[in-house]
């Protein structure tokens, strides 16, 4: 029996041994956090020889439900792990040299004749690996955290030690064993191949200006959106807006008194209580009422 082998992407890379294994007819199922269309340029020549990639996200990645808002430290992250498909933190290089529009078509085709994207919809945890059958040969590269170039050792990124273990059959015949389970169950994964495809067709396709403007509005705002309701607008049946001094304002610094309101609500007043606002030495302030009691802020 072959015996594990390391690598610690320094003098042992797992990229050149992926190289040396991934041939034409070769089947790969890999589950990991993330997929970088860099990570498919490095091994573009021997990807597009293999017969299929089954690639599934260990975490709710590109799924259209939303993190509910009071597990907001999920949403985050998800978005990170999104971004990461036009390149990681750590790829920045290889985003800066423009040749991200080719990458992305070229990808984008081998996904539609290639490869599946299936996601993790549970908040179980899973690990992630990567299997590749060839010749009739399986083996099991594992932990693989995230299909980049950082894992796969082109790029150093920020890890102080990074060990990743090649193990030959039966030892990885229960990782494949597992993987073909995951994909068969339909309660906990879900199809994303059509959102992947979609998001890289974003990075190549020609885009007006003022779409491009909106998106990245919405991008930026579309949290705060979301959060707006009655509760947390300030009460203009107090008739401040109709006051001297906020007429007073310009538009900068209405906006800033009215997310000072906002914030001062939040912090838990007490009803029945006033804001003020009045002019100190040429300066706008906002005044609470010395009774209120504020819990935080």
């Amino acid at each position: 029996m072959e015996l594990p082998k390391q690598f610690d992407n320094i003098t042992l890379r797992v990229i050149d041994d992926l190289k040396a294994t991934l041939k034409s007819g070769s089947k790969v199922s890999m589950a990991a956090a993330a997929f970088s269309i860099y990570a498919f340029e490095a091994l573009q020549k021997e990807l597009e020889q293999v017969d299929e990639l089954r690639f599934i996200f260990t975490s709710p990645t590109f799924n259209k439900e939303r993190a509910k808002k009071q597990k907001r430290e999920f949403y985050i992250p998800k978005l990170n792990r999104e971004r990461t498909l036009y390149g990681s933190d750590f790829e920045i290089k290889l985003r800066n040299n423009l040749t991200q529009r080719a990458i992305a078509k070229e990808c984008a085709d081998w996904i539609r004749q290639k490869v599946r994207f299936k996601t993790n919809v549970s908040q179980m945890q899973m690990p992630g690996f990567l299997n590749v059958k060839t010749d009739g040969e399986l083996m099991t590269y594992m932990p693989f955290n995230e299909s980049t170039t950082t894992e796969l050792g082109c790029e150093r990124g920020n890890n102080i030690f990074q060990l990743i273990q090649r193990l030959p059959s039966p030892i990885s015949d229960a990782y494949l064993k597992n993987f073909n389970d995951f994909w068969q169950d339909k309660e906990n994964f879900a199809d994303v191949t059509e959102a992947i495809i979609e998001n890289i067709e974003n990075v190549y396709k020609e885009n007006a200006p003022d779409f491009i403007y909106f998106v990245t509005l919405y991008n930026i705002f579309n949290e705060f959106l979301e959060d707006i309701s009655e509760d947390v607008l300030p009460n203009e049946a107090t008739g401040f807006k109709s006051s001297q001094i906020w007429n007073k304002l310009y538009n900068f610094q209405k906006d800033a008194a009215l997310a000072i309101i906002n914030r001062l609500q939040k912090a838990a007043l007490k009803p029945g209580k006033s804001i003020e606002g009045c002019e100190m030495n040429g300066r706008w302030k906002i005044v609470v009422n010395e009774e209120i009691e504020i819990d935080e802020l």
